[in-house]
This record gives C-alpha cells, structure tokens and sequence, in this order.
C-alpha cells in the first residue's frame, strides 16, 4: 500500500529480492495515480480469475505481478525501467 510495503514477519525487511518486487509495486502505483492502480488491479483479477478459474494463477497473470516476478531478482531494474512498463506483460 503506497508508499508503504508492508510486510509479514521481519525475515522480509532484510530480503533485497522482496524489497525490489514491492518497489516495483509502488512505482505502478505512482504511475496510475495509486487509486486507478488498485482499480486495475482488482479489474483485472477478477478477469484472470474467469480465464483460469484458480486465484493462484489468476494473481500469478496479473500484469503488474508478472512484471514484479519477472523482474524482482534485477536490483538495478527500477534505474532504467521505463513509464508503464507493466503494459507489457498485459
């Protein structure tokens, strides 16, 4: 939840890998204007959801955790990612 990453147990706030994928998060977030990004978010599992008939893979083809998961071991990405990258993965 912008600007915040929450977290489970303390173990998370000392992983890098983590970390990046919510800060990735946080940057759609900005790009959507946060409100609009939670819309979408929702939207479009709810649309996965249909197609897949499974929350796990239906939140796996999110577009914006596609993006995150595919990216969240290269700790330099958000330095050269570029605006609306997340369209991509759609």
């Amino acid at each position: 939840m912008w600007p915040f990453i929450l977290v489970k147990s303390k173990a998370y706030k000392t992983n890098a890998v983590f970390i990046n994928h919510e800060r990735i998060h946080l940057k759609q977030q900005l790009e959507l204007l946060i409100l609009p990004f939670y819309l979408w978010y929702g939207l479009e599992f709810l649309l996965r959801l249909l197609t897949y008939k499974n929350h796990l893979k239906a939140y796996k083809n999110i577009s914006f955790e596609r993006e995150a998961y595919s990216k969240e071991a290269d700790l330099h990405y958000l330095k050269r990612r570029k605006p609306w990258a997340f369209i991509m993965y759609l």
